[in-house]
């Protein structure tokens, strides 16, 4: 009795130690096959870079929106909706650019309240000759006419129309003097026809625009008047303006820092007070050096960089230097 006692212990603890055996193996096993991510402990190659176990149970901190800033608004003047007629702003330019930061954002403003549809074009002349206005506008009419404007304004960057009153229509009748004789700072004389001047294509492709023999400051203006009355135009002027030259225009030139080139040479003196047969917006010879967008407070220039050629035989003023 005591015999099969000591036999069936001995089962019993041989197949202990057997399910023990099997049970170390299959945990063995499983260890070895499973797919979860690896502890700190059993990463050996990357024991530096271990990630910490994610804790589910911490509160994360609220999401703030981020504030978006609104882009700046940037209007070109084009608006269709104010009818079918569009403006050449034309602005003969030359080392001024502080005086074209005030322009700029000034007249966009100005004649948008008028809601005039609009374009500023700026024609730098970057060449080593003698600044040349006439030449430098009849450019502008001839990009601003192939870019669908079918007038312009020949515009002074130093004058600053301030009369709300002053209108930039349409010139349907003929030529619209803004800054006439008696609202202009500075001329006051009958013919004078500078400063500011709206035209249509149709008529300032009839008086052949400008004179392009005069170089260096002024008489290009009143040359344009001869060719104006030659043809027969009519040049209108604002009425009913309440201001008069003291108030009516902010002119922003400063002589001391930029006197005019007022030189006359040779021929240059006789002929600036006649009408140029010769020359006009079909006859002005250029490059184009570069075009650049210039925004000012929202408001959007196209500045041409030119280039003039000069025939030296016909204007050898043209390079002379005091």
């Amino acid at each position: 009795m005591v015999m099969r006692r000591r036999i069936s212990y001995l089962k019993l603890l041989i197949i202990c130690l057997t399910m023990t055996t099997i049970m170390g193996m299959w945990l063995h096993y499983s260890a070895s096959n499973c797919h979860c991510p690896h502890s700190v402990n059993n990463n050996k190659n990357n024991n530096n870079n271990a990630v910490a176990p994610r804790d589910t149970h911490v509160q994360k901190p609220p999401q703030v929106p981020r504030e978006e800033k609104d882009e700046e608004v940037i209007d070109d003047g084009d608006n269709k909706k104010w009818g079918p007629h569009k403006l050449a702003v034309v602005v003969p330019f030359r080392d001024r650019f502080e005086e074209l930061l005030v322009f700029v954002p000034h007249i966009h403003n100005f004649l948008n309240e008028q809601k005039v549809r609009h374009k500023i074009y700026v024609v730098n002349q970057i060449d080593l000759h003698r600044f040349n206005r006439a030449a430098l506008i009849n450019i502008g009419f001839i990009m601003g006419r192939d870019e669908g404007c079918d007038y312009m304004a020949m515009h002074d960057v130093d004058l600053l129309p301030m009369n709300p009153d002053l209108k930039y229509g349409y010139p349907e009748d003929g030529p619209f003097h803004v800054s006439s004789p008696e609202l202009h700072p500075l001329y006051h004389y009958k013919k004078f026809v500078g400063g500011i001047l709206l035209m249509k294509r149709e008529h300032f492709e009839q008086v052949n625009g400008l004179s392009n023999m005069f170089w260096g400051w002024g008489r290009e203006d009143d040359e344009l008047y001869k060719r104006m009355e030659e043809v027969g135009l009519q040049i209108f002027r604002p009425e009913g303006i309440e201001t008069d030259h003291t108030n009516t225009f902010r002119h922003i030139h400063d002589r001391q820092r930029r006197k005019r080139d007022t030189l006359r040479v040779g021929s240059q003196k006789e002929l600036q007070f006649r009408r140029d047969q010769i020359t006009g917006v079909d006859t002005v010879q250029y490059s184009i050096v570069s075009t650049h967008k210039m925004k000012v407070e929202g408001a959007v220039a196209t500045i041409y960089n030119v280039k003039l050629d000069c025939n030296t035989e016909l204007t050898p003023w043209c390079n002379h230097q005091k």
